[in-house]
């Protein structure tokens, strides 16, 4: 089975969110660069089902040059072939994303799964996938944490409350996966190595840019922490049986 997964280069966040002065976008002067947690999750599972079936797993993202660094750590994961579709804005919405992939699949070996992680890491927007499948005419199903290739057709399983949710969608098809889908692997010396020689073919995107605006990012109100003394030695134990009672651990 050929698996595509289709990625996107996110700031990689670890502390405090910085801004651009006019609040409209996140400030990357001294941030690096990753994919998402869902995306990992959704190139580990395309190289799983190629080395299963024998087929391939090939990555795509639309976006700069600088993506190049996000296509070798998937193909540093295990992915056999890359692709870069340029985008018309430094900072693509879903509309020109989609467009971008539907563009550029039929200048691609046809693929029986494409992968798309459930959400990007930094908009969030969780439509990108969906506008690719309706585009297409194929099937999709969203929210997804188990994948079974078959022939002909590839089970797709979701939680749904307290049960799961199992389609079996006719190929080719589409898919948006979910962080806990599997463990992804740490890529390898030798793996690396073979990422940082390894061709990235690049095509033309769509000239069309899109219909989103941001107007303003906020930050979220800050979740401040306060400690209370409760008393000192003996003095506090009162207060201590208190504190234990309310949490229901003692009666």
């Amino acid at each position: 089975m050929d698996v595509l997964v289709c990625l996107k280069r996110v700031p990689a966040v670890g502390s405090e969110i910085l801004l651009t002065p006019d609040a409209t976008a996140v400030d990357t002067r001294h941030l690096g660069f990753t994919i998402g947690p869902h995306e990992e999750c959704a190139v580990e599972e395309a190289v799983r089902i190629a080395e299963r079936t024998g087929g391939s797993a090939g990555v795509l993202t639309v976006g700069p040059p600088e993506a190049d660094e996000q296509l070798r750590y998937a193909m540093s994961m295990g992915a056999d072939h890359a692709v870069r579709v340029e985008a018309p804005v430094a900072d693509p919405d879903p509309e020109v994303s989609a467009a971008a992939i539907v563009g550029a699949l039929p200048d691609l070996r046809p693929y029986d799964l494409v992968l798309f992680g459930e959400a990007s890491a930094d908009a969030g927007h969780a439509q990108v996938g969906f506008r690719v499948a309706a585009a297409l005419g194929r099937p999709v199903v969203g929210g997804v944490k188990g994948i079974d290739p078959g022939t002909g057709t590839v089970g797709l399983r979701r939680d749904a409350g307290d049960g799961v949710e199992v389609f079996a969608a006719p190929l080719p098809a589409v898919a948006a996966v979910l962080e806990g889908l599997n463990l992804p692997r740490y890529p390898t010396i030798k793996g690396r190595l073979r990422a940082k020689k390894a061709p990235i073919r690049v095509l033309a995107g769509p000239s069309v840019t899109g219909g989103l605006r941001t107007l303003r990012l906020r930050h979220r109100p800050e979740a401040r922490a306060e400690t209370v003394v409760l008393g000192r030695g003996a003095a506090a134990a009162g207060a201590v049986v208190d504190v234990l009672a309310g949490l229901g651990m003692v009666r």
